[in-house]
């Protein structure tokens, strides 16, 4: 399916949904329908990010509303779409809340999540398993936000210890001119500190944009052993390809937040050899629990979901998700408060072969990082 087709039918879910509920969908939470709302790119440079993302979480819903829901109780995500914009996803989030969703969930992002913190904080919404390692919405804790992925500092610290594990000690950054951007480039520097180093150049884009002439001009003469990228896959995608067409010869790195497959699909042969970290295990490798589910439930009726880190993504965040249903549930009532009560009750344990640990002080799940590295034809190789 094309994304216009794809849009055309995840935003009519979202009006059927708006139509059952009459004039609010909070009246909604108590006839048999969870909803949750999710503002999230899906137009745009980074589009691939929330139509993937999304993509998997769906798909586990359906498949969860198909054997019942969570005690009788369908669950249900609406979308809107900001195109990856602080100030469009402010509004989707107030348009959400006033509609009373049971939560947010998926949003793609740092500069986004950030634009809906003082919001969803103020209405006491859960927000869950958002697309961003960001330590801003991380710390100081908010009983509100629930992550699933591992933060930037995670995966930089894994980055910067690959690369002077290899001997390559000249580091460059190419970042994101943005709160994405400056998150990732506080990990590196981060990392790197610990090893009294510093980087060797920094350079910017403007977040949805592919200018990146000035930061080749400026990083390509240092000549770094290794650029770890803090983008999106369209801007990074530029950037290896004039980094490359400069005479630049050294490798790059990504975090995941890039979107692996949209970078990989953006690059074609030119992506040999870029490495992306990763915060979800490989939904390529059938030998691991979750993948196999992920996979099985692609053939079981998610025939248009292409098997992407994103997406994969996209299911766990909902697979984890409804465990914390359950456990509310469990307690009697599925309220908010509930919710929130019953995601910490999971505490540590292992979700189809991947650790989570929720608890009362942390709402981090995970710190699950590893390495991948595109081959050039379209291709992940863990």
């Amino acid at each position: 399916m094309n994304q216009a087709g794809w849009g055309r039918r995840q935003f009519s879910v979202g009006l059927g949904a708006a139509a059952l509920a009459g004039a609010g969908l909070v009246r909604a939470q108590g006839e048999g329908r969870i909803v949750l709302g999710q503002s999230a790119a899906f137009t745009g440079p980074a589009a691939q990010l929330g139509v993937q993302f999304h993509q998997g979480a769906q798909l586990f819903f359906d498949q969860l509303n198909a054997q019942g829901g969570v005690g009788r109780r369908m669950v249900e995500i609406r979308t809107l779409d900001d195109g990856y914009e602080p100030d469009r996803c402010a509004e989707n989030t107030r348009k959400l809340i006033a509609e009373d969703v049971f939560a947010l969930f998926g949003y793609i992002g740092t500069p986004t999540s950030m634009a809906a913190l003082p919001l969803f904080t103020k209405d006491k919404v859960p927000f869950f398993g958002p697309f961003t390692g960001a330590e801003s919405l991380r710390q100081p804790f908010n009983r509100l936000i629930f992550h699933v992925r591992a933060s930037y500092y995670d995966e930089t610290a894994l980055i910067v210890r690959q690369l002077t594990n290899l001997g390559l000690r000249k580091i460059a950054v190419f970042h994101q001119n943005d709160a994405y951007g400056k998150a990732g480039l506080d990990g590196v520097m981060r990392a790197l500190t610990e090893l009294k180093l510093t980087p060797v150049a920094t350079a910017t884009v403007e977040r949805n944009s592919t200018d990146v002439k000035a930061a080749v001009e400026k990083l390509a003469p240092a000549a770094p052993d290794a650029v770890i990228q803090i983008t999106a896959y369209a801007s990074a995608a530029a950037f290896v390809r004039a980094a490359r067409k400069a005479g630049y010869g050294g490798t790059f790195y990504n975090v995941s937040f890039v979107g692996t497959q949209a970078l990989a699909d953006a690059l074609g042969k030119d992506g040999a050899g870029v490495v992306v970290s990763q915060v979800v295990p490989s939904p390529y490798q059938p030998s691991r629990p979750i993948t196999r589910e992920f996979l099985d439930a692609i053939k079981k009726g998610g025939d248009k979901v292409q098997p992407n880190y994103s997406s994969m993504e996209g299911y766990l965040a909902a697979r984890i998700f409804a465990e914390g249903l359950r456990q509310a549930q469990a307690s009697g009532k599925i309220t908010r408060e509930s919710f929130i009560a019953g995601t910490e009750a999971l505490g540590s344990q292992v979700i189809a072969g991947f650790p989570v640990s929720f608890s009362a002080t942390s709402h981090a799940a995970s710190k699950f990082v590893e390495m991948s590295m595109l081959t050039g034809d379209g291709r992940v190789r863990t």
